[in-house]
């Protein structure tokens, strides 16, 4: 889907093993955005800020999260990165480990809203989500995203 190619390029996609800690997984996971001119690296203390003052409200589901800060807090450009934990992190204590972070960053509450479609759609089925986790290289996990169709009707 055109959305989802102009929003995640494949220098994005990452496969890491492990993380000593949530934090550190959000700097892995944001670091592409950065490196691309995306963000500004105060983005990553946003989403790191913004978790410990309101809680992991970025964990949708099991298994996956939506990294993302306000647009103020140095998004610069919209696009989507995505990292697979092979060894998740846990965001709350007593929580499940998260395996697939996929980061955005916005500039406004509107450009990505087609995006956030397709990721809806394809989170929605739990299989989906295992299928990312489990993928073998960064390759399979962009080609994933970028092949997601969603149904017309959907």
């Amino acid at each position: 889907m055109e959305a989802m190619k102009e929003m995640l390029k494949r220098e994005n996609v990452q496969i890491v093993d492990s993380c000593k800690d949530w934090k550190e997984a959000v700097h892995i996971a944001a670091q592409p955005l950065v490196d691309g001119g995306y963000v500004t690296p105060a983005y990553i203390d946003g989403i790191i800020n913004n978790a410990l003052e309101l809680g992991p409200y970025f964990v949708l589901v099991p298994d996956l999260a939506l990294l993302h800060a306000r647009p103020e807090q140095g998004a610069l450009k919209k696009q989507l990165a995505v990292t697979v934990l092979r060894h998740g992190t846990v965001f709350k204590e007593g929580g499940d480990p998260v395996r697939v972070l996929v980061t955005l960053a916005a500039t406004d509450p509107n450009s990505h809203l087609d995006v956030m479609r397709i990721l809806a759609m394809m989170f929605a089925d739990a299989e989906n989500i295992r299928r990312v986790a489990n993928a073998e290289t960064a390759d399979d996990v962009y080609n994933f995203f970028v092949n997601f169709t969603v149904s017309a009707d959907g």
